[in-house]
C-alpha cells in the first residue's frame, strides 16, 4: 500500500502505461525490414543496425515518432550502402503516419481507475500526466484517448532525468520525498524516482522497447501490480 498522507502529487506516464504505444513502433519496424529485405538483408541486421542508429541519435534527436522515423532512414540509407531508392524512402517516410495517428484508446481498466482517483482525490491531490517525447505529439495522443479531462496538467520532457523529476516537483511546489509516479518502465518511470526518495508504482507491460529494458528491484517504496486497476487498491 502507498500511504497517501505523505503523496502531494500522482503522476502517470503516457505510452504503454494508459494506452498501447509500443506494439504500433514494432509494426512499423517490421514493416521496415520487409521493405529493405529486397536489398538482401535479413530482419534481424536491419533491426541491430536500427538499434545503434537510434542509440546514437538519441542525444541530439530525443525520443518519438520523428525521431524514430529520421533514424528509420538514415539507418535504410546506411546498411543499403546508398541503394535504398527514393520510392522506398517515401514508404519509409508514409510508416510515420501509423504512430502520429495512433488511437491512444485507454488500456483495460484505465479510465475507469482514473474517474475513481479523480473523484477521490480532486481535491488535495493534483493527477498529471508526466511523460517524455515530443510535445505535440503526446497533446494528441492525450486528447485522442479522452482521458485529458482526468488530469491537472500534462508536461512532456525530452528525458526522464533525477533532474527532469526534481523539475517536476518544484512546479508544483513540493518535496521529491511527497511525488508518486505510475509508469511501465522501470528505467524511466521508477528507478529514477526512488533514487530522489519519491514513491513508485509498476505496472509492466507486456512489450519493452529495447531502450527501456533494465533490471527491476524491490523497494520500500514500491509496489508492482499487474493491472492498471489495481492502483485503487494500493493507493489508499
Amino acid at each position: 500500500m502507498i500511504d497517501l498522507t505523505k503523496i502531494k502529487l500522482i503522476a502517470f506516464d503516457a505510452d504503454d502505461t494508459l494506452w498501447d504505444c509500443q506494439s504500433y513502433f514494432d509494426n512499423v519496424e517490421k514493416q521496415y525490414c520487409e521493405i529493405l529485405s529486397q536489398y538482401s538483408l535479413q530482419r534481424e541486421e536491419i533491426s541491430k543496425a536500427l538499434f545503434a542508429v537510434e542509440t546514437k541519435n538519441m542525444p541530439i534527436l530525443g525520443y518519438g515518432c520523428k525521431a524514430f522515423v529520421l533514424s528509420l532512414i538514415e539507418n535504410a540509407v546506411e546498411v543499403t550502402e546508398g541503394r535504398v531508392s527514393g520510392q522506398d524512402i517515401g514508404k519509409i517516410r508514409r510508416l510515420a503516419d501509423e504512430i502520429l495517428t495512433l488511437p491512444g484508446n485507454p488500456l483495460t481498466g484505465v479510465k475507469e481507475t482514473l474517474k475513481v482517483l479523480t473523484e477521490r482525490y480532486k481535491d488535495s491531490i493534483p493527477l498529471v500526466v508526466f511523460t517524455k517525447g515530443e510535445l505535440l505529439d503526446q497533446e494528441n495522443k492525450l486528447e485522442r484517448s479522452g482521458l485529458k479531462q482526468y488530469f491537472n496538467d500534462i508536461v512532456v520532457v525530452s528525458d526522464k532525468t533525477e533532474e527532469g523529476y526534481h523539475a517536476l516537483c518544484r512546479r508544483f511546489g513540493i518535496k521529491s520525498s511527497e511525488l508518486l509516479m505510475v509508469g511501465n518502465s522501470f528505467r524511466s518511470d521508477i528507478a529514477p524516482v526512488l533514487e530522489i526518495g519519491g514513491w513508485g508504482v509498476h505496472i509492466p507491460f507486456h512489450i519493452t522497447w529495447a531502450h527501456e529494458e533494465s533490471e527491476t528491484y524491490a523497494h520500500p517504496k514500491l509496489v508492482t501490480v499487474e493491472k492498471f486497476d489495481e492502483l485503487v487498491r494500493v493507493i489508499g
